[in-house]
């Protein structure tokens, strides 16, 4: 149940001194909890959204709500709205949230100086892919006692973590949104991945026109616009808008479990067969997709610092050996 907001003379009390305050105040991940509810008006898809049981999810709400004595979601069985104390509160939690991350960020940028670290971002399983190792164990071998962590990301988290400055650079899959820079190294061809049991999946080449009653597996609202559109080709050539299954996926591991169950299809490398061999799932080469190419990515800000201007140059030696991939 909703908590019982308390009435003028408790709520007196939960603020009146500034100890008071201190105790009660919500913390940065409950309000980011409540504003991707307040994005979703839904709990359980603000829970999986975020990785998060629902029942988790809707207990950090609860405790939200208890701490400051307001009740910010009207709750029924059918839908879920914010009350008037809820959305008055949104652009404060935004501000409070967007300062957690400033001072986060601060913090790391001072920590990767202090101990010669740096983070580098690698969309799904994009090391393997050449030059992208190679080019990692080099920079390892120019700076001397450089601290290299690997954080490995789906569709959306390359992105977001170079925005945000969890990473000091990224490999990526193009495109990506506008302010960051790239460097383009590799590239290849595309196929279908779909059910073993699809009557498609035995075919040796498909057209697009040939996939266009299959539906797309939905991206996260995480995603970039821009991604969906050029991985799922939507619009397709004949100017025909893509239909995306109820799924939203954030990586392509989950986007696999429901291809596997005949959800429906993506549209993804062909290397993608080597890389996640799967039971139950077909890739089939397609006519007439555009390519993947996978790029080294950046801040503008950050482009000359020590190690981001060595990976760059690295980068660009290593593109003069690099053939395409199939």
């Amino acid at each position: 149940m909703p908590p019982t907001p308390p009435g003028e003379a408790g709520m007196n009390e939960r603020w009146n001194t500034p100890e008071a305050v201190r105790q009660n105040a919500p913390s940065a991940y409950q309000l980011h909890l409540f504003l991707t509810l307040a994005d979703e008006l839904h709990f359980r898809r603000s829970a999986q959204r975020l990785f998060m049981s629902q029942g988790a999810f809707s207990q950090q709400i609860s405790a939200l709500e208890r701490r400051l004595g307001l009740r910010l979601v009207d709750r029924t069985t059918r839908r879920v709205t914010l009350t008037p104390a809820g959305a008055a509160l949104i652009p404060y939690a935004r501000a409070v949230v967007a300062s957690t991350d400033r001072f986060l960020q601060a913090a790391r940028q001072h920590l990767n100086v202090a101990t010669k670290r740096m983070v580098i971002g690698a969309f799904e399983s994009i090391t393997a892919i050449p030059p992208v190792a190679s080019m990692i164990k080099e920079l390892g071998d120019r700076i001397d006692g450089l601290d290299i962590q690997i954080v490995r990301s789906g569709f959306a988290g390359g992105v977001h973590a170079l925005f945000n400055e969890e990473v000091d650079a990224a490999f990526v899959a193009l495109p990506v949104p506008e302010g960051i820079q790239t460097l383009p190294l590799a590239s290849g061809e595309r196929c279908a991945v779909m059910a073993s049991t699809d009557p498609l999946a035995d075919r040796d080449v498909l057209s697009l026109s040939d996939l266009s009653d299959r539906p797309v597996i939905g991206f996260s609202p995480d995603v970039p616009k821009v991604f969906q559109d050029y991985w799922s080709v939507d619009p397709r050539p004949d100017g025909a808008s893509v239909r995306y299954t109820s799924h939203r996926v954030t990586d392509y591991e989950s986007a696999l479990a429901a291809i596997a169950l005949g959800a429906g299809i993506q549209l993804v490398p062909t290397v993608a067969r080597e890389l996640y061999p799967r039971p139950h799932v077909s890739y089939v080469p397609v006519d007439g997709l555009p390519p993947w190419t996978i790029a080294l990515a950046w801040l503008p800000k950050n482009r000359d610092s020590e190690p981001i201007a060595t990976l760059r140059a690295i980068a660009h030696a290593a593109i003069q050996l690099t053939p395409s991939a199939p």
